[in-house]
């Protein structure tokens, strides 16, 4: 099978569309006896002859007539598909795919998603809120084109880690029991009172479980919930005190709604990372999703 030089279908592509050799050379920028060489190097390719030459231009043949017909589809496919090129680069168009928890979707993620389709109101996003594990398996298999997850000490040696940032741990409580904010109190001590935690296969719960085993302290949890914001809302009306990421409770405890208790030992610190599939490059949209999130 023989392989012919796209060019020369282009220029036989422009040749027929303006049925003129000098108007088309004018239109590819190059000279008239050109545009002739190339039409008879393609039709001693093609072993056949595709156009008629008349006083006002050139028509095609019957076998012209056929080759153009494939010819044209081709070229206005490659004209779609550069246009639709530039659309994506200019954001006008896509999708993101997006695998996160609901944690950290409501409480890290939401600003910058809504920075995002500000800026990029035609982009379609999509959320997967999977665990963790299988978060994972989808972003090496290329289901999904980015994952946000806390750093729970997982081999990341088939990802790039795009973006990094540390959250404190705290434990928290409303003004019922303000006492125990005033100093810092050995952990042991929340024995006496009521703890609100997630359930034991929450990414929080397992990070303070953890942390708990490794200082060798034991802690009762009185209430379990399955979600994060009941958490939060349980320790602000006075239910007990939670075990949260400071940082996604920064607008409670600025309006003095909770109040951090400091412990002996401090409570660990721990990342949120940003991962793309490594050896694979992120499309634009993803480029500009995780430009939004590094600069804030």
């Amino acid at each position: 099978m023989m392989e012919i030089d796209i060019e020369l279908y282009k220029i036989f592509y422009t040749v027929a569309r303006l049925g003129n050799i000098t108007r088309a050379a004018e239109s590819l920028y190059i000279s008239q006896p050109a545009v002739t060489m190339d039409i008879k190097k393609l039709e001693d390719l093609l072993e056949t002859t595709l156009f008629i030459r008349t006083k006002r231009g050139v028509i095609l043949t019957n076998e012209g007539k056929v080759l153009y017909e494939h010819v044209s589809n081709a070229m206005e496919n490659l004209k779609l598909g550069e246009n639709r090129l530039a659309s994506l680069k200019d954001l006008e168009t896509g999708n993101i795919r997006i695998g996160i928890g609901t944690t950290l979707t409501k409480y890290f993620l939401i600003d910058h998603l809504e920075k995002f389709h500000d800026k990029y109101p035609k982009v379609s996003i999509n959320i997967d809120t999977s665990m963790t594990s299988e978060i994972l398996n989808k972003l090496e298999n290329g289901k999904i084109d980015i994952a946000i997850i806390t750093n729970d000490n997982l081999n990341f040696k088939n990802f790039n880690i795009e973006y990094s940032q540390d959250i404190q741990y705290s434990f928290i409580c409303n003004s019922d029991f303000i006492e125990l904010t005033k100093n810092n109190i050995p952990i042991e001590k929340l024995v006496n009172y009521p703890i609100l935690l997630q359930q034991p296969n929450s990414n929080s719960r397992r990070i303070l479980d953890k942390f708990l085993n490794e200082n060798n302290i034991k802690i009762n949890s009185d209430i379990e919930l399955s979600s994060y914001a009941l958490i939060i809302e349980f320790a602000r009306i006075g239910m007990g005190i939670g075990f949260v990421a400071k940082d996604f409770v920064k607008k409670e405890l600025e309006n003095k709604e909770l109040f951090t208790i400091n412990t002996i030992p401090s409570l660990p610190k721990h990342k949120i990372v940003v991962l793309t599939k490594k050896n694979y490059m992120p499309s634009y949209c993803t480029q500009k999703l995780i430009e939004i999130i590094s600069s804030n």
